[in-house]
């Protein structure tokens, strides 16, 4: 199974590039991992929020196709204890689930476009974290998710 983490943005703070690296480089054993990031959309003082969803749900949607399984990190999403995203990617491994694409948007959300699109919704906090911060504690919880399904000593009960 492929992962696809798909961000809006670039990640620009160097301690949080490092974290990211770090956990991209041991998810390197478990899963093929593609990480695509989106450029943050330019002159956006002329443009609503919506319609600076609208653009940026046009770039993401190009980057998934019709198999893929879409997941979007969304506050409005299903929190998760890290044993149950294990449990979630698991089933999704045994289920032939070719492509698991996560998603993070841009500062204002997903356009309805991408919602519709989204087979699922996953929370990683009741609390607001920086899009920036999302990537590196989603990368981390992956790890840990993979960690957990091959019983190896990272994740503490």
């Amino acid at each position: 199974m492929k992962i696809t983490f798909i961000t809006v943005g670039k990640t620009v703070d160097s301690y949080l590039k490092t974290g990211i690296d770090i956990y991209v480089s041991r998810l390197k054993h478990y899963t093929k991992l593609q990480i695509i990031e989106i450029g943050e959309l330019k002159n956006t003082k002329t443009l609503t929020r919506d319609q600076q969803k609208t653009k940026e749900a046009e770039l993401i949607l190009k980057k998934i196709s019709p198999l893929d399984h879409v997941i979007l990190l969304d506050e409005n999403g299903t929190e998760l204890t890290s044993q149950q995203f294990s449990a979630y990617i698991n089933k999704k491994a045994i289920s032939s689930t070719s492509n698991l694409v996560f998603i993070v948007g841009g500062p204002y959300g997903f356009d309805t476009t991408v919602y519709q699109r989204a087979n699922d919704k996953i929370s990683l906090s009741a609390m607001t974290f920086s899009h920036q911060m999302v990537r590196l504690f989603f990368v981390e919880q992956l790890y840990r998710a993979f960690t957990i399904i091959k019983g190896e000593p990272y994740h503490h009960e």
